[in-house]
């Protein structure tokens, strides 16, 4: 999963270095932060938070898909 996580990151930013991800469990959920430079921010999230809301969903979708309930958290 976090492997997909930052493909689909490093596709939409342009400092791909400055992607952190990090893994907590809680309440039987995988819960993903993602954390990326300042400059960045705008993009993961998009219009609306449009972007932010498809890479969610997609995560939920492959999460559901082996089983696991997945969250992710753009701070």
């Amino acid at each position: 999963m976090e492997e997909v996580l930052r493909n689909i990151l490093e596709s939409l930013v342009d400092n791909k270095k400055a992607i952190s991800i990090k893994v907590r469990q809680e309440d039987g959920k995988d819960i993903y932060t993602v954390k990326v430079a300042p400059e960045d921010g705008g993009k993961i999230i998009g219009r609306q938070g449009k972007i932010a809301k498809a890479i969610k969903t997609l995560s939920k979708a492959l999460g559901a898909k082996e089983g696991r309930r997945v969250e992710i958290e753009f701070p």
